[in-house]
């Protein structure tokens, strides 16, 4: 089985409006050519200050999936809505959720981002997402076409056990929809996008966002990568589409010739 794919780059501000339009514009381009998947990136909707964030949040389906829904509907696709900022019970700390649309424009999962991005990095970002995010508590797995999509949002990446769970519970393809920053990104994000697809056998769709606002740089360099761990396609460093063509059937061939999920020893590990 054949699964084209297609990631749309992105480079959202502070401006709702400005940045769903050319969004939707892009991923009606990418079904438009041929794309069965298109998948967009993290906080798609809005980059800027957290009380902007705070303020642009609303429910799934709403707004910030509607005209989604419609390119669907009309290009017979699904759309990985990135994430967008989801209404919760606090308002000063809405949900970052993944939202995926199937081809009848309905939403067909939807994943709250598990881990939030609090750090402070040495000469780099320093964040604490969760002042303004409430994290979920679920792991999310879709069908996509028969085919098991397991669901996370950017920093999730640095997290494998995450990613292991997915991958045991069916999942084939992992989407990790990202803002990743600049000074992380050049060094980590190739790596840990390309060791998630290695240890899982599974192929990875990262979309990400590129540039943003001022002291918030994102790294873009949108992938997908393979079951063996190549990079099959690559953003240049730019608001764009890449496609690519999955080989489903590779996974179920790399599974059998390195069982590395078969193999496990959860007996002798410890949490």
């Amino acid at each position: 089985m054949h699964l084209p794919v297609a990631l749309v780059q992105l480079d959202a501000r502070d401006d709702v409006a400005a940045n769903i339009e050319p969004a939707v514009s892009l991923a009606d381009t990418a079904a438009g050519a041929g794309a069965r998947f298109v998948a967009l990136p993290e906080y798609l909707q809005f980059r800027g200050s957290d009380d902007g964030f705070r303020g642009s949040a609303r429910p799934i389906p709403g707004p910030h999936t509607d005209a989604f829904a419609e390119v669907a509907r009309r290009r017979d696709a699904w759309i990985l809505v990135g994430s967008t900022a989801e209404t919760s019970l606090d308002p000063r700390r809405p949900y970052n959720t993944s939202a995926l649309i199937a081809p009848d424009g309905s939403v067909a999962a939807t994943y709250r981002k598990v881990h939030l991005f609090d750090v402070d990095v040495d000469d780099g970002p320093a964040d604490t997402e969760s002042a303004r995010v409430t994290p979920g508590d679920e792991l999310v797995c879709a069908e996509v076409d028969g085919v098991s999509v397991g669901m996370s949002v950017c920093y999730d990446l640095r997290f494998p056990e995450l990613y292991r769970s997915l991958a045991l519970a069916g999942a084939s393809v992992l989407t990790v929809p990202s803002a990743f920053t600049e000074r992380t990104g050049r060094d980590h994000w190739e790596v840990l996008l390309r060791a998630r697809a290695i240890e899982n056998g599974a192929f990875v769709l990262a979309p990400s966002q590129i540039g943003g606002p001022p002291g918030q740089p994102a790294y873009g360099r949108s992938m997908v990568i393979d079951p063996w761990g190549t990079v099959i396609a690559q953003a240049p460093d730019a608001v764009t589409i890449i496609h690519a063509d999955l080989d489903l059937g590779r996974v179920a061939a790399l599974r059998r010739g390195i069982p590395a999920l078969a193999n496990r020893r959860p007996d002798v590990y410890r949490t």
